[in-house]
């Protein structure tokens, strides 16, 4: 059984575990992402995360805990204005880890540590604009409005053809591919309607 074995030594003593930790939460907090093993990045998870929470209420008492804990007056400043700034909304959960496999000198297991709210592939603001329901969508009354929309579309495809016989063959495709062009914006607009 593990009972009383929270705290992840590391191979490390007290003193040495404590500093690599601090100095790899202010290289954090200052670079956004850091690569390390997934044993230090799960160490550096637990070591950070309350010093953000604490972070998102800015009082002099919470400074100075964070300053203990950090050990570094710039990374306490970035903390406290960027950071808080941006994670102040979220309830938890600061940073994430992805593996990268394994390191090839000693084979270790590699990760990944970021912030979340610092990583712009992993947005989800396109998601938040398309909201989608279960039931209902449009009303049966829209439908008649779209036919009228395909007889404009029917019309310029048969005066796109009419273009493209009167113009010499070398001038042919390019007419053509102005005639696909528009029938794509048509499409696109007849979805959007």
């Amino acid at each position: 059984m593990r009972h009383g074995k929270k705290v992840m030594h590391l191979g490390r003593k007290t003193a040495h575990r404590k500093s690599m930790l601090a100095n790899m939460a202010c290289s954090l907090i200052e670079h956004k992402r850091i690569n390390t093993t997934l044993t230090k990045a799960k160490a550096l998870k637990q070591f950070i995360e309350p010093i953000v929470t604490k972070s998102k209420s800015d009082t002099t008492h919470n400074r100075r805990l964070a300053f203990s804990s950090l050990r570094d007056k710039t990374a306490v400043t970035e903390l406290f204005r960027e950071v808080a700034a941006k994670v102040g909304d979220r309830p938890g959960g600061y940073t994430r880890i992805i593996k990268l496999g394994n390191r090839l000198g000693d084979n270790a297991d590699m990760a990944m540590i970021e912030l979340v709210d610092f990583n712009e592939l992993y947005t989800t603001e396109d998601k938040a604009k398309k909201k989608s329901r279960r039931r209902g969508g449009k009303s049966k009354s829209t439908i008649p409005a779209t036919p009228p929309a395909e007889a404009v579309v029917e019309e310029e495809k048969v005066e796109a053809p009419a273009a493209a016989e009167e113009t010499p063959k070398a001038a042919a495709p390019e007419k053509a591919a102005e005639a696909e062009k528009n029938e794509e914006k048509e499409s696109e607009n007849n979805d959007e309607a």
